[in-house]
C-alpha cells in the first residue's frame, strides 16, 4: 500500500507541474503568430523613467503602453568625441563616418584626405597648421545643422556637445504587448519613405536614446560639412538630443543564452531589436523585409542592418502608437 501511495503522489505531482508548464505556455502563445513576449521594463537603465499609460495603436487596438522618458543623453557610455582637432590626430580623437556601407574612422588623416575620398577639391577642412575647422558654440552647431547652412560654415566639422542639451527631455510610447500585423508599416519622413504616416523613430535603446532614421548624409555633404557620429553611432541635434544612426556595439546589450544575437532595445511596435550578427558571426538567413524573423525563444524580433548602411530596420511588422 505504501508503494502505491508513493506512485499516486508522484503522478499527482507530475500532473500539477505539467499543468503549470501548460499555463505558462498559454501565457506566451497569444495568437496565431506564436510566442509573443511583453516588453521587459526592467531592462531600461537608470536615467530613464518608465510608466504605464493607456494608448491606442495604429490598428485601433486600445491597450496599455510603456512611456519611456529620458534626458536625451546616454547614461551607459561616453558621448563623443566627434571631430579631431588636427590632421595629425589619431582615431581616438574623432568619431566615425558612414559611407557606402562602410564605417570609417574620422581621424586626422580622414579629414586631410576628404578631397580625394569624395573626388572634389572643394574639400579643405583645415588651415595651414593642420588645425581642423570645428563648430565651437551652440549657435554654430544650430546654424551648421540647418538645411540651408550658410557658406560661412563650408568645410566645417560639425560638433554639437552634450552641454547644449541639458534641459531637453524626450518621451517614447510603445505597446507593452506587441501585436504583429499582416502588412508591415513603412516609416515616415525623417529618414524613411515619404508619403506615409508611420513613426520616424525606429526604436529605443535601453538607455532611452532613440534609434533614428537614416542620417541625411547627402544634405550634410552637399554643404561641404561633415557631422561625424561618435564610436557608439550617435551625434547630437539640439532639438533632438543625442541619438543613434548605427549600432556599433557600444550601447548596452543583453546577451542571449543560446548564442543568438544580443538584444539592444525595442522597436516602436514593442518587438525586441537585436544586433545584426549572432555570437558565431552569422546573420540570420530568414529575415523578412523589415529585417525581422521569429523563433520560439524570443518570438518575432528584429536584427539591425550593418552599421555602415546608416540604417537600423526597414519597417515595422507590428502595430505602433499613433
Amino acid at each position: 500500500m505504501m508503494g502505491l501511495r508513493i506512485v499516486f503522489l508522484l503522478i499527482g505531482m507530475w500532473i500539477v507541474f505539467t499543468s503549470c508548464d501548460s499555463e505558462e505556455q498559454d501565457q506566451l502563445i497569444l495568437n496565431e503568430d506564436g510566442i509573443v513576449l511583453d516588453v521587459d521594463m526592467s531592462l531600461f537603465l537608470e536615467g530613464t523613467t518608465v510608466s504605464t499609460i493607456p494608448c491606442t495603436l495604429s490598428d485601433g487596438t486600445v491597450t496599455d503602453c510603456y512611456q519611456i522618458t529620458t534626458t536625451s543623453t546616454a547614461s551607459d557610455h561616453q558621448m563623443g568625441p566627434w571631430c579631431p582637432s588636427n590632421i595629425s590626430d589619431g582615431e581616438e580623437a574623432g568619431g566615425i563616418w558612414l559611407e557606402s556601407g562602410q564605417v570609417y574612422d574620422v581621424d586626422g588623416a580622414f579629414i586631410k584626405n576628404l578631397a580625394s575620398f569624395y573626388n572634389d577639391n572643394t574639400w579643405m577642412m583645415y588651415d595651414e597648421n593642420g588645425d581642423i575647422y570645428i563648430t565651437a558654440t551652440e549657435e554654430d552647431c544650430i546654424n551648421a545643422a540647418n538645411p540651408d547652412v550658410g557658406a560661412e560654415y563650408q568645410n566645417f566639422c560639425v560638433e554639437c556637445l552634450p552641454s547644449y542639451i541639458t534641459d531637453l527631455a524626450q518621451s517614447w510610447v510603445i505597446p507593452i504587448t506587441p501585436i504583429k500585423q499582416s502588412n508591415a508599416s513603412n516609416f515616415a519622413m525623417g529618414g524613411g519613405p515619404t508619403g506615409v504616416s508611420g513613426p520616424t523613430v525606429r526604436g529605443i535603446a535601453f538607455n532611452g536614446i532613440e534609434f533614428s532614421g537614416a542620417a541625411p548624409t547627402d544634405a550634410i555633404l552637399s554643404a561641404y560639412t561633415l557631422a561625424p557620429f561618435d564610436d557608439a553611432g550617435g551625434h547630437i541635434n539640439v532639438h533632438q538630443g543625442y541619438h543613434y544612426h548605427a549600432a556599433t556595439g557600444v550601447s548596452t546589450e543583453v546577451s542571449q543564452l543560446d548564442g543568438h544575437a544580443p538584444m539592444i532595445g525595442y522597436a516602436m511596435d514593442g518587438h525586441s531589436i537585436h544586433t545584426q550578427l549572432n555570437e558565431d558571426g552569422s546573420e540570420p538567413s530568414d529575415l523578412d523585409q523589415c529585417r525581422g524573423h521569429y523563433d520560439e525563444t524570443r518570438g518575432y524580433h528584429y536584427h539591425v542592418d550593418a552599421a555602415g548602411n546608416n540604417n537600423f530596420i526597414n519597417c515595422l511588422a507590428g502595430a505602433y502608437v499613433n
